[in-house]
């Protein structure tokens, strides 16, 4: 695994220690890993023969 370093804005990190102090995630690597997971499973389907409107909802902040 390689290590990334990111800024992430504050409002943003602290629902990342709600995911994670309630217990859905271990910690926030995890938490973001899965983001990062379910964005490519997203776009890949929207790559797919049936895509619509070919934006990124992930892209949204």
């Amino acid at each position: 695994m390689e290590r990334v370093t990111l800024r992430i804005p504050k409002q943003q990190i602290e629902e990342v220690e709600q995911l994670v102090d309630s217990g859905e995630f271990p910690n926030r690597s995890e938490a973001i890993r899965s983001a990062v997971r379910e964005m490519i499973n997203e776009q890949q389907q929207n790559d797919g023969p049936n895509e619509q409107s070919g934006k990124r909802t992930w892209a949204k902040v």
